[in-house]
C-alpha cells in the first residue's frame, strides 16, 4: 500500500472511530437526560407502619427511600424530589432519566408513572346568573318558564354558600378587587386548615374571610423553563394574568353594584353565583416565557397534583378548575383525572371546563366520570355595534370596544387585498403579524377572518399597518357564534352569513366603504342560549360509553373581575396599557365557574349529598329548550345534540329540588378504572375478575357506542324529594332506537329509598337490515314523572 493509500485508511478509521464515540455520547446524553416524572404508588390506605399511620416526613422519607434505590448519591435524590404526595395518593414527582424510570416502573409498588409535558394542559358576571335563575330579586322574561326561577328564599336557605369552601386552581388572584371584599362576612369556617403563602406582592393580609387562602406551584414549571421571569409574572399567588381573577369572581366573588367593562357595556351588578362563599386559591399556570399572555398560560401535571393534594387537606368542598389538555389524553396520563379520583374519595366535587377547541368531535378534555364536565353557551345579551355600508346596508355586528371614528363612511377592504409583497393572500386574509402592507392598509376598515392566531392580535396587526377600523369575519366552522373582545381601535365581530355580506359588498365595488357605529348592550335577546362554537365536543375519545360533557354554562362574553397587572386584550403594557378592574371573557373557563357556584350552592342546602348526587341533580334538571321554547342550536343555528351541551344548559334552582339522583362511590369509580385496563389505583382494592363495562357505571346520562342489537344496562335512583312519591318512565329515543325501561313504574315510601330498574336498547330492525344506514350517533332522553319533577337522563347511541 502506498503512502497516499495508508493515509487514507487511517482517516477512514479514525472517522469511524469519531462517529462511534459521537454515537456513543449521544446515546450517553439521552440516557443521562433528566425529565420530570410523576410516580403514582397507589393509596395511602396501607402506608402505615404497625398500623399506625405514618407521619408527613416519613411518607417524604419513604419516597426519598425509592429514588436513592435508582440514584448514585443521596444528594441526587434528595435533589430530585420536586414534590412528595402526602394527602390524596401515596405518590412523588422527580427528575429522573428514561433509565431511572424504567427501573422504578418495573417495581412492584408502583402502579404507573406518567412523564410530564410541557405546555400539556392550557387554561380553557353580571347578565349570566340572573339569565341561569339565580336571582333572587327580578323574574325571568320567559313565559314558558324554561330556566326556572330561584325561589327567593334558596339563596338565603343555602347563605348566599356561606360556610362552603371553593378550592380554584388557576393563574392566581388580584386580591384588591372589590369582589373580593370580606366586608360583613363571618369568621372562617373551623374546619379550614389551610395557608395564606406570602410572596412578591402578596403578603397575610391579601388574605381575608373571603380569600382565605392562598398557595402557588411552580416547580415543574421552572424545571422545564428555568427561573421565573417576574418580569412576566409574580412569584406569589398574586395573578398578572387576569384569567384565575375572573373565574374566582365569577363562582364566588362579591355583589358590586354598578359593574361594567371598558366605558360602561354590560353595566350591572356583578355577583358570583356564591357571593358568600369562602375562596382558596391555587396558582398552577404560569406565563410562558417570550409569548404574549394573549396566547394563554401553562400549566404543568406535577404542580397541578400538588396543589390539589393540598387543597384536599385544607378543606375545600369543591374545587373549580378551568384548566385542560391540548388533546385527549388517558386517565393515567392525566393529572387532573388523578387528583380529581383522589378527591372524590373525600366526596369533593371536581369541576372542570370542557375546552375550546369546538366544533370538532371528539374534541373535549376531563372526561373522566368522577369529574363534572362543562361546556359554553350564550346568554340573552348582546353588544350590537352594526356596520353601515356605503350602500345604505346595515349588517349587524358586536363588540365590547368603543368606537372613536368620527361619523363617516370609511375606506373599506378585505386583508387578503392588502398583503405585503411576498405575503399569501391567505395569510393576509387572516391578519397573521406582519402580512399587511401599511401603503394599502393606512386610513382603512378592514375585514379580517377569523382564525389562526388570536382575534385581538388580529386588530393589533390592523392598527400597525395604519387601519383605523376593523372588522372581525366568523369562519364557516364559528358560524354564528360572536365572542367580543378589548380591542385596540374600533371593531366588531360578525357571524360567517354576516361577513359573507361585508365581503360581497367589498368585492362588487371598486370604492367600497364602511362606518362601525358605536356599540351599545341589549338585553332578551333571541334565541338563548346556544352552544359556542368553540366550546369542545363528544363523543368521549378516552370512554365512549361515558357521555360528556355532562352540562353546558354561561360561556359567551361574560363579564368578571380583573387583574390590575394585565390589560383587557392581555398584550403586553407597551402594547396595551389600558387597566380595567372588570373584564369581558369567552370559554369554557367561564362556564365551569359558573357551575362549580351552583355545585357551591347545593352542597350548602343539601351537606349530606355525595358530589355524584349533586351532579346528577344538575344534569337531570338541566334545560332543552330555548327562551324561544325550541331546541337549543348551535353556531350553525341547526339544533345541537348532547355531544355539544351533555344533559343540557344547567338550572340551578330546579337542581335544588331534583326528585330523584343517580348516585355513585368511589368504589364505583374504581371498578371503571379496571374496565379502562388501569388496575391499582388504590392497592386496597382488587379488580374483579370481570370489570363492569363503562355502560353500567351508575352515570345520570347512557352512551352506547357500536350497539350491535339488544344491550341491558341497570341504574339505580335515591329518592331525594317527596317521602311518598310514584314516578312514571317516559322515552324519546334516538332514531331508530327503542328504550324500554323494567319496571317502568318505581314506588317510594320514604326520602333515601333506593329503586333499581334496567334499562333494554335494541337497535329496529329495520334499521339493522338497512345496509345504507349510518353508524354516527344519533340522540335523545329518558325521564322518571312524578308530576313535580322531571328527572331526564341524555341518551347517545352509535350502531356497530
Amino acid at each position: 500500500m502506498d503512502k497516499n493509500g495508508a493515509t487514507l485508511q487511517f482517516y477512514h478509521f479514525l472517522s469511524i472511530f469519531i462517529i462511534i464515540n459521537l454515537s456513543f455520547s449521544y446515546c450517553k446524553a439521552i440516557e443521562d437526560h433528566k425529565e420530570v416524572y410523576v410516580v403514582n404508588l397507589g393509596e395511602h390506605s396501607n402506608n402505615n407502619i404497625n398500623g399506625v399511620a405514618k407521619t408527613l416526613s416519613e411518607i417524604e422519607e419513604n419516597h426519598h427511600s425509592y429514588l436513592l434505590s435508582v440514584k448514585e448519591t443521596e444528594e441526587d435524590a434528595k435533589a430530585s424530589l420536586l414534590y412528595s404526595y402526602k394527602h390524596s395518593f401515596n405518590g412523588f414527582a422527580a427528575l429522573l432519566t428514561p433509565q431511572q424510570a424504567s427501573k422504578l416502573s418495573e417495581m412492584e409498588e408502583v402502579v404507573w408513572i406518567s412523564k410530564s409535558e410541557p405546555d400539556k394542559y392550557t387554561m380553557h358576571t353580571t347578565r349570566s346568573w340572573e339569565f341561569s335563575g339565580l336571582e333572587e330579586n327580578e323574574r325571568i322574561v320567559n313565559s314558558n318558564n324554561h330556566f326556572g326561577h330561584m325561589p327567593a328564599d334558596l339563596l338565603s336557605k343555602a347563605r348566599y354558600g356561606e360556610q362552603v369552601i371553593v378550592g380554584l386552581l388557576d393563574s392566581g388572584v388580584w386580591p384588591e378587587s372589590e369582589s373580593f371584599s370580606d366586608k360583613g362576612m363571618g369568621p372562617i369556617p373551623k374546619s379550614w386548615k389551610g395557608i395564606c403563602q406570602t410572596g412578591p406582592d402578596f403578603n397575610s393580609s391579601h388574605c381575608n374571610r373571603k380569600l382565605i387562602g392562598a398557595r402557588y406551584y411552580l416547580k415543574g414549571f421552572e424545571q422545564y423553563y428555568g427561573r421565573l421571569n417576574t418580569s412576566e409574572d409574580y412569584r406569589s399567588p398574586r395573578d398578572k394574568d387576569g384569567h384565575g381573577t375572573h373565574t374566582a369572581s365569577t363562582v364566588a366573588g362579591r355583589t358590586v353594584h354598578g359593574a361594567s367593562a371598558l366605558g360602561g357595556f354590560a353595566n350591572g351588578t356583578a355577583s358570583g353565583g356564591a357571593p358568600l362563599a369562602r375562596l382558596a386559591i391555587y396558582k398552577v399556570c404560569w406565563a410562558i416565557p417570550g409569548k404574549q399572555k394573549a396566547v394563554g398560560n401553562t400549566c404543568f401535571m406535577e404542580d397541578m397534583l400538588a396543589a390539589m393534594d393540598d387543597a384536599i387537606a385544607d378543606g375545600v368542598h369543591l374545587m373549580s378548575i378551568s384548566i385542560g389538555t391540548t388533546k385527549p389524553v388517558n386517565y393515567s396520563d392525566d393529572g387532573i383525572a388523578i387528583g380529581a379520583l383522589h378527591a372524590a374519595k373525600k366526596n369533593i366535587t371536581v369541576v372542570c371546563s370542557a375546552g375550546n377547541s369546538g366544533p370538532g368531535p371528539g374534541t373535549l378534555s376531563n372526561p373522566a366520570p368522577w369529574i363534572l364536565t362543562v361546556g359554553a353557551s350564550s346568554v340573552d345579551r348582546e353588544f350590537r355595534a352594526p356596520i353601515v355600508l356605503g350602500n345604505g346596508q346595515r349588517i349587524m355586528g358586536e363588540t365590547v370596544t368603543p368606537s372613536k371614528l368620527r361619523r363617516k363612511l370609511y375606506p373599506l377592504a378585505y386583508a387578503a387585498d392588502l398583503a405585503k409583497p411576498g405575503v399569501s393572500r391567505t395569510n393576509a386574509s387572516l391578519c397573521l403579524e406582519n402580512s399587511l402592507s401599511p401603503e394599502k392598509a393606512k386610513g382603512k376598515i378592514i375585514l379580517c377572518n377569523r382564525g389562526n392566531n388570536s382575534r385581538v392580535g388580529k386588530g393589533k396587526v390592523v392598527k400597525q399597518a395604519g387601519g383605523v377600523g376593523y372588522i372581525l369575519g366568523n369562519d364557516k366552522a364559528s358560524g354564528g357564534e360572536v365572542p367580543c373582545d378589548a380591542h385596540f381601535l374600533p371593531a366588531t365581530a360578525l357571524t360567517y352569513n354576516n361577513a359573507m355580506k361585508v365581503l360581497k359588498y367589498i368585492m362588487s365595488t371598486k370604492n367600497a366603504r364602511a362606518y362601525i357605529m358605536p356599540a351599545r348592550t341589549v338585553l332578551h335577546t333571541k334565541p338563548a342560549p346556544s352552544v359556542a362554537g368553540f366550546s369542545s365536543r363528544g363523543p368521549n375519545v378516552i370512554e365512549p360509553n361515558i357521555l360528556k360533557p355532562d352540562i353546558t354554562a354561561p360561556g359567551l362574553n361574560i363579564l368578571a373581575a380583573w387583574s390590575g397587572g394585565d390589560s383587557p386584550s392581555k398584550f403586553s403594557s407597551d402594547i396595551d396599557p389600558r387597566i380595567v378592574k372588570y373584564n369581558i371573557l369567552s370559554g369554557t373557563s367561564m362556564s365551569c365557574p359558573h357551575v362549580a357556584a351552583a355545585v357551591a350552592l347545593l352542597k350548602a342546602i343539601h351537606p349530606t349529598w355525595s358530589s355524584a348526587a349533586i351532579r346528577s341533580a344538575l344534569m337531570t334538571t338541566a334545560g332543552l329548550t330555548n327562551n324561544m321554547g325550541e331546541g337549543l342550536s348551535d353556531e350553525t343555528g341547526g339544533l345541537a345534540n348532547s355531544f355539544s351541551y351533555g344533559a343540557g344548559y344547567f338550572r340551578p334552582a330546579k337542581a335544588a329540588d331534583p326528585g330523584l339522583v343517580y348516585d355513585a362511590s368511589y368504589v364505583d369509580y374504581l371498578l371503571h378504572f379496571c374496565n379502562s385496563g388501569l388496575q391499582g389505583a388504590d392497592k386496597s382494592f382488587k379488580c374483579p375478575p370481570n370489570a363492569p363495562s363503562a355502560m353500567e357505571l351508575n352515570y345520570p346520562s347512557l352512551s352506547i357506542s357500536k350497539l350491535v342489537k339488544t344491550i341491558t344496562v341497570k341504574r339505580t335512583v335515591t329518592n331525594v324529594g317527596n317521602a311518598k312519591s310514584v314516578y312514571f318512565f317516559e322515552s324519546k329515543p334516538p332514531l331508530g332506537i327503542s328504550v324500554e325501561a323494567s319496571p317502568s313504574l318505581l314506588s317510594f315510601t320514604h326520602v333515601g329509598q333506593k329503586k333499581s330498574f334496567t334499562l333494554t336498547v335494541k337497535a329496529r330492525s329495520e334499521l339493522l337490515e338497512n345496509k345504507n344506514s349510518t353508524k354516527e350517533y344519533s340522540f335523545g332522553w329518558y325521564s322518571w314523572l312524578d308530576g313535580n319533577h322531571v328527572v331526564r337522563s341524555p341518551i347517545a347511541v352509535s350502531l356497530a
